[in-house]
């Protein structure tokens, strides 16, 4: 039997308090508040969702956006430094781009790499403002524009703001609402955890997911609308509309309902992911970016002989809505569109996904939580030297009729360029298939357990909880 139910006996500490680790689950009334915002799709206080697609498509029209590549001599306010060739900002503040090099494993599992990595050591906010209408939990959501997003204008947080933006390094306005999440103003918190950001492009990267709770009286500006979490869900379902920090956030909710047939107890579930965070060897260290092996420098880019991977461009933009109206920046493109996935299956009726402990070189900590299959397809073709990872085919060649979620999403836009990912879930009859038992470092977790991990910092990767603001919002229940 799961202890997915205990109360705070034996923890140390009273439920409610953070620590470390993830304490048992309390007992309030937010996650019934989240279910009852997700079950209420269709429409809400702001606008019908069928309205959704015009609103964004009026708010994109409303502002000129522009982006383009330039090359790297073009870029204002960024150089390479003369000793080093790191890429950074005269300011010292936003991030920069340098190399960096991984060993994972040892003995005859031993990998070693170089790659470049942005480093940004502070902490941003990705803040949600939640607001009560008629009973219902409603979000302040922003049509934002970032230079990497397919079609520019995505759906984003709040507030989505580094800490150069929001205490205004750019020398631009302020960000709208961010006294809801600095103290500024009364508000009850729902969500707060620090989680980690992409561990193959960032260097240990993290940023606050909060969400806040308001009675105050919020008019939303013009490019602002509240919306509820079943109507967050239906437009998950639909490819490039809500952005990845907004998935994040969303995935950080308290909603689904504890398991109490999981195939793993909670104590269960945290040794295992304790162990496999204990047992990898991860060593990374930053390099200079000139010296980085195997990447080659250009005018315009920074690449791969090979072709794999990403690469590092340079582009203008111009979006007359942001804090500042036009800039140059360095971003990340990777070469081809990914996969997210997890596989889906139910033990005594009950769903569960299978995870997978990852390791990547810019996690804080050595391995967190992901889905089934992440990767970029395209690496791994004609490849023999890497195999492709585990479990793809088996994504990749499912039939429809067991895709309980399909979608592309984008990865974040402000540091990435055309990054997407199919995001799937696949059904899988796990006794069939041979999965009763998962390989070494894969382990079936319940989506309530999975949702209680992502409430606690450095458990749950970006990727897995993409996936898991689909099943929080009601886009997909299994």
């Amino acid at each position: 039997m799961s202890d997915l139910t205990e109360t705070a006996t034996g923890t140390g500490a009273p439920a409610g308090t953070r620590t470390g680790v993830p304490g048992p689950r309390a007992d309030t009334d937010s996650p019934a508040r989240f279910r009852r915002s997700a079950r209420a799709a269709g429409s809400g206080v702001g606008m019908a969702t069928a309205e959704f697609a015009g609103w964004l498509a009026e708010r994109a029209a409303a502002h000129p956006f522009r982006v383009r590549p330039i090359a790297f001599d073009d870029l204002e306010g960024w150089s390479f430094d003369r000793a080093t060739g790191n890429l950074a900002h005269r300011s010292g503040r936003f991030f920069t781009v340098r190399g960096l090099r991984v060993r994972t494993g040892e003995g005859a599992a031993t990998r070693e790499w170089q790659q470049p990595i942005i480093d940004q050591p502070e902490v941003g906010i990705l803040g949600i403002l939640a607001k009560e209408f008629d009973g219902v939990l409603h979000f302040l959501m922003q049509a934002k524009m970032e230079p990497g997003n397919p079609g520019l204008v995505q759906l984003s947080p709040t507030v989505q703001a580094t800490r150069s933006n929001f205490t205004q390094a750019h020398g631009g306005a302020a960000v709208k609402y961010l006294t809801y999440f600095t103290g500024g103003r009364r508000s009850r918190v729902l969500a707060d955890v620090l989680q980690s950001e992409h561990g193959s492009w960032f260097l240990r990267k993290a940023n606050r997911n909060v969400i806040v709770e308001t009675t105050e009286d919020v008019p939303p500006d013009p490019d602002f609308c509240w919306l509820t979490l079943g109507q967050l869900g239906e437009l998950l379902l639909r490819d490039n509309v809500v952005n990845m920090d907004a998935r994040t956030v969303l995935a950080c909710a308290p909603h689904l309902r504890a398991d109490p047939e999981a195939l793993t107890s909670d104590t269960e579930l945290l040794s295992w992911v304790t162990t496999e965070k204990a047992r990898h060897q991860v060593r990374a260290e930053p390099v200079p970016l000139a010296r980085t092996e195997g990447w080659v420098r250009t005018a315009s880019d920074i690449h791969r002989p090979d072709g794999r991977f990403f690469r590092v461009v340079a582009v203008r933009a111009e979006a007359a809505n942001r804090e500042v109206p036009g800039w140059t920046q360095p971003l990340f493109e990777p070469v081809g569109t990914g996969v997210t996935a997890f596989l889906a299956g139910r033990f005594d009726g009950v769903p569960h996904l299978l995870a997978h402990a990852r390791t990547e070189g810019g996690f804080l900590e050595t391995a967190e939580l992901g889905p089934t299959v992440q990767c970029v397809p395209d690496n791994y073709r004609g490849d023999a030297e890497h195999p492709a990872p585990r479990f793809l085919d088996a994504v990749l060649g499912a039939d429809p009729a067991d895709l309980r979620y399909a979608a592309l999403h984008a990865e974040e836009g402000g540091r990435f360029r055309n990054a997407v990912s199919r995001h799937l879930i696949v059904r899988v009859d796990a006794v069939a298939a041979g999965l009763a038992t998962p390989p070494a470092g894969y382990r079936w977790v319940t989506p309530g357990q999975l949702n209680w991990l992502a409430r606690h910092s450095r458990y749950v990767n970006v990727q897995a909880r993409s996936l898991l603001a689909a099943l929080n919002t009601g886009a997909v229940r299994l």
